[in-house]
């Protein structure tokens, strides 16, 4: 599946996640802990980021953060490459130290807000690293800290995630701190971390067509966390169409089902389309194979040249003749597939 752009605008709330490398620790001890604190103090004010929740696991942290004028894409950019820079000299190390881009789910903030707060700082919980919720409170790397006023914390605006839970800030930290035990025996709720009906389904257009009600559209789209409603303003204010290869996918039509197809079509065995043969009608399968997985589905070139142990450019060649192929017989992938190009 190629990457999917970010979305993002001023003012929206972002559950933001970074993880190290092949899923290596980001930390070697507490110094580095206070580099990316300090860090984010840094960062955080010059680019007026307000930051709710956060958390710093071993080879991952978690933050919840509010979009600012810049893009949250600038903050992230600074943060981490300043962080790995730091690391890389520190350990005498090179190379990235992150796992590839981080991911930001953009989310709902009247339906998930408390929730996310609560779901981000339960990770030291769930994961083992604190045995209980007085621990918890106790745990410098983690906000629940802050909010329960046990530690400073300049860059968190607890004052604004306290304010949600009503009442003298007394009552709003035990209002907080209730609603915190209350999340102890929930789980991991993988449903906090993005959309569930899966981008793969296929874009708005596949969602809506599978998906008719605003119910069973709830985190249609794997970068946005919210109903069916705030999902469709988004992807609207992004103007994006997502049609194509994701209707396909919406119908189960992938790079094994190409194969199946064209070798039916030629009557020949999938498995020997895929060899390098190049006597018909082999060659015309995989040609017309090689076609409709990279202009259809959008497998990229470089895949399709190790899968068939051609070079870059015998790929190309076996495209654009797939093409042709396509095209004098009228053979389509589906019957009213639009694909991405002809």
């Amino acid at each position: 599946m190629p990457r999917q752009s970010r979305l993002d605008a001023p003012g929206l709330l972002h559950h933001v996640m970074i993880r190290g490398i092949e899923r290596k620790p980001i930390f070697s001890d507490d110094q580095d802990r206070d580099a990316l604190m300090d860090r984010l103090a840094l960062v955080l004010s010059e680019t007026q980021t307000a930051c709710y929740a956060w958390v710093f696991m071993d080879n991952h942290a978690h933050f919840l953060f509010r979009s600012p004028p810049a893009g949250i894409s600038h903050v992230m950019r600074r943060l981490m490459t300043g962080y790995a820079g730091y690391f890389n000299r520190r350990h005498f190390r090179h190379g990235p130290l992150f796992q590839n881009r981080f991911k930001s789910v953009l989310c709902q903030e009247n339906a998930y807000f408390k929730e996310l707060v609560r779901y981000i700082h339960l990770n030291p919980l769930r994961a083992g690293a604190v045995s209980d919720l007085k621990g918890l409170a106790a745990h410098r790397y983690c906000g629940h800290r802050v909010l329960l006023g046990k530690g400073p914390c300049p860059w968190q605006d607890a004052e604004f995630v306290l304010a949600s839970f009503g009442g003298s800030l007394r009552a709003s930290r035990k209002r907080y701190n209730d609603f915190v035990k209350a999340g102890l025996t929930m789980g991991r709720r993988e449903d906090l971390t993005g959309g569930g009906l899966v981008r793969s389904l296929g874009g708005w257009d596949a969602v809506k067509a599978s998906f008719p009600s605003k119910e069973s559209r709830q985190k249609s789209d794997q970068r946005i966390l919210g109903d069916g409603d705030f999902v469709q303003s988004i992807l609207t204010q992004a103007k994006e169409n997502l049609s194509g290869k994701y209707l396909l996918a919406a119908k189960g039509i992938d790079k094994a089902s190409a194969l199946e197809k064209a070798s039916g079509l030629f009557g020949v065995d999938p498995e020997w389309v895929l060899r390098k043969i190049r006597t018909r009608p082999l060659a015309d399968a995989r040609s017309l194979y090689c076609y409709w997985a990279a202009r259809k589905l959008g497998v990229s070139q470089a895949e399709l040249a190790i899968e068939l142990s051609l070079s870059s450019s015998g790929i190309a060649r076996a495209v654009e003749r797939g093409r042709r192929i396509a095209l004098e017989n009228d053979y389509t992938l589906d019957g009213c597939e639009s694909g991405l190009s002809s």
